[in-house]
């Protein structure tokens, strides 16, 4: 067994002196080949040196250029142009006058001439009383009329008589002269009574053919053909409503009344009425007054708008967005108003020059109505202005421009927030 493990030993280390050796004599090998091949590989060591030196320079330049970060941002171009200033209130419809029609005598109804929601003129025959009860009592008082006239034309003649024997011969008193000028006084007293008797006879006939006071739109019917009226009835046969023109009752800010009551004395003002969404414009028309008085509680004053409402647009008690038209400024420098960014040292734009770069630019805006600002100084016209990607952009930052969307420069329909 020791044996064996002495064997084994040195056949380890003969296989290790001949490794030693195969290395030694391939090294001497390498080494005559460089010597006889020298100069191929020297040119091969220059030029892979000189690649590599063209490599190192070329990865600066790529460093350089992927920090020059190109940025897509949305653009608008600045306008002039006039832009009209809104003031914007919550209104209601009211009709110009509503008259709730009534019977101004007792009786049954016997005729209704008008349908529910029918536009009547004024003077039309609405409904009739049964006229007969009253044409009795005028017969009945023009009858009595006519024997009290015979009995007065009596007692003036017998006057007359008097007088004559009292002037003539005295065969009568004065006594008796006086007493026949008080009867006839009397009775002239009592025919005055009963042709006023007679008057207020043909008015209650009259009454009895109910006719529209004004022109307007008749709404649901309330009585029936055949139902015993009163003039003290609580509830009335019918009401008309006055549309046509027809009144719409706003409110505005207390601080916006008196820029209004100053327009106001120098021309009449706009108004234009929306629907509850803001979007429809429902008609147009012209203010009318303002309340005397403001509301302490919500700090708002009442104004009152007339519209012709020819096509039937506006209803009574309907609520609707009304829009002031204030003044118009001419000529006016305007960009979406979304391009307008506040910072530490005010209000700022970022303007895409020509060399597609990035400006910040201040600007001093005038007043700004939802979607559109009016710049007093920092924009000229043609400038064209971010409205979209700002969050991303510096001064001198690259960019793409293209047009953003909804950024175009509609003029603005929605109202400003106070007086401009």
């Amino acid at each position: 067994m020791p044996k064996a493990c002495g064997e084994r030993t040195n056949v380890s280390h003969q296989f290790t002196n001949r490794s030693r050796l195969i290395g030694l004599r391939g090294s001497q090998g390498i080494i005559r080949r460089i010597r006889q091949h020298g100069f191929a590989i020297g040119i091969l060591l220059v030029v892979g040196a000189f690649l590599s030196g063209c490599g190192d320079s070329n990865k600066p330049s790529t460093a350089r250029a992927s920090t020059q970060t190109v940025v897509p941002v949305g653009v608008a171009t600045a306008e002039r142009r006039d832009v009209p200033v809104y003031l914007k209130g919550l209104g209601s419809v009211t009709a110009s006058n509503t008259v709730s029609v009534k019977s101004r005598v007792d009786g049954q109804l016997a005729q209704v001439n008008f349908k529910e929601g029918q536009n009547v003129n004024k003077g039309d025959l609405l409904a009739v009383i049964d006229p007969r009860p009253f044409q009795a009592a005028l017969d009945q008082a023009q009858a009595t009329l006519f024997r009290d006239q015979a009995q007065l034309k009596d007692a003036q003649l017998n006057y007359t008589r008097f007088k004559s024997l009292l002037d003539e011969s005295g065969a009568v008193s004065q006594q008796q002269v006086d007493t026949q000028r008080a009867t006839a006084n009397q009775l002239e007293g009592t025919v005055r009574a009963d042709q006023a008797q007679i008057e207020n006879a043909k008015l209650n006939l009259t009454y009895c053919h109910i006719t529209a006071p004004l022109s307007g739109r008749i709404g649901l019917r309330l009585v029936d053909v055949g139902n015993i009226v009163h003039a003290s009835d609580p509830n009335p046969l019918l009401v008309i409503t006055q549309v046509k023109p027809i009144a719409v009752i706003f409110t505005l800010p207390e601080d916006n009344l008196p820029a209004v009551a100053q327009h106001m004395r120098r021309s009449g003002l706009a108004v234009e009425a929306y629907s509850r969404d803001d979007q429809t414009k429902l008609a147009t028309g012209t203010l009318l007054t303002i309340d005397n008085q403001i509301d302490q509680a919500t700090g708002t004053g009442k104004l009152k708008a007339l519209f012709d409402n020819q096509d039937g647009s506006l209803w009574p008690n309907q609520f609707v967005n009304v829009r002031l038209l204030l003044e118009v400024h001419k000529d006016a420098t305007v960009i979406p108003s979304v391009a307008v960014q506040s910072g530490p040292q005010g209000s700022f734009v970022f303007v895409v020059k020509p060399d597609k770069t990035a400006e910040v630019r201040q600007v001093s805006v005038s007043f700004t109505q939802n979607n559109v600002a009016s710049i007093a100084s920092g924009i000229s016209a043609g400038d064209s202005v971010v409205i979209d990607g700002q969050d991303k952009l510096k001064a001198g930052s690259t960019v793409s421009p293209h047009a953003g969307a909804g950024g175009g420069n509609r003029t603005a329909q929605s109202a400003p927030t106070g007086t401009p």
